[in-house]
């Protein structure tokens, strides 16, 4: 908790940073970087449990523990779940990797609470290998809330494109304005909790410099209206209707 907790008010902190010469795009992918270590905290706790588990089972070595055992996993297990909730809604609003992430923790522990109830109580009626069974197959659905987050944190670092809704949006803002025949391309990439656009749009190829750029600046207007969450959008104009060659090597 206190290495995911940490990593997260860093990343925050460091995300919320403007861009500077270092770093032209901002520094948001701080938290996609401090989701990823939360993902291996997750990893490692459920093969820490899952250790213990078989390892107990193994040497039958079962406990029957006190009453205040299932008193701490109880309300462990409503208070993490209140952060979760809490945490995703807050995450979900700002879409921050880092809180979504943190979020993902709380679960991961409230889940493992409730392993811990169940194990506990059966060991009350006599059944000790309730305790680390249930912990064992609780450690696959921490490996599987490890293995969303770790997947989400990297598809964001290597530019993996948003949602087809957003771009459907972005889309249609942009072909909305006058002047703007037709979106050539769209390209999108995440960084923290912004999302940096680059458009190609097609205009009147005897349209002057100065009106194409008008209609460009509008566009990205209407666009950062409708998203808050959009940090950038790069715009270049290609004349409609023409042949013209896409210069890109990747």
């Amino acid at each position: 908790d206190f290495v995911a907790i940490l990593s997260t008010m860093i990343a925050l902190r460091i995300g919320r940073k403007p861009y500077d010469e270092a770093h032209p795009y901002g520094h948001g992918r701080a938290e996609s970087i401090a989701a990823i270590i939360v993902a291996f905290v997750i990893f490692a706790t459920g093969a820490w449990i899952l250790l213990r588990s078989v390892h107990t089972i193994i040497d039958r070595s079962f406990e029957t523990p006190r009453v205040i055992a299932v008193a701490a996993a109880f309300l462990t297990i409503l208070v993490k779940e209140a952060l979760f909730r809490y945490s995703h809604r807050v995450g979900a609003k700002l879409e921050s990797p880092a809180l979504l992430a943190a979020a993902k923790d709380h679960r991961k522990d409230a889940i493992t609470s409730i392993s811990t109830l169940i194990g506990v109580t059966g060991a009350f009626f006599g059944i000790t290998i309730m305790d680390p069974l249930a912990a064992g197959i609780t450690s696959f659905f921490i490996f599987h809330i490890g293995y969303e987050t770790f997947a989400s944190a990297a598809h964001d670092l290597m530019d993996g494109r948003p949602s087809e809704q957003f771009f459907g949006a972005v889309i249609r803002l942009a072909e909305g304005v006058e002047g703007v025949e037709h979106v050539h391309e769209i390209k999108a990439r995440r960084s923290g909790q912004y999302v940096i656009v680059d458009l190609k749009l097609d205009m009147d190829p005897e349209m002057t410099v100065k009106k194409s750029h008008a209609i460009a600046t509008e566009a990205k207007r209407r666009i950062f209206e409708r998203f808050p969450n959009v940090g950038d959008v790069m715009i270049h104009i290609n004349p409609h209707e023409e042949e013209h060659e896409d210069l890109i090597r990747l």
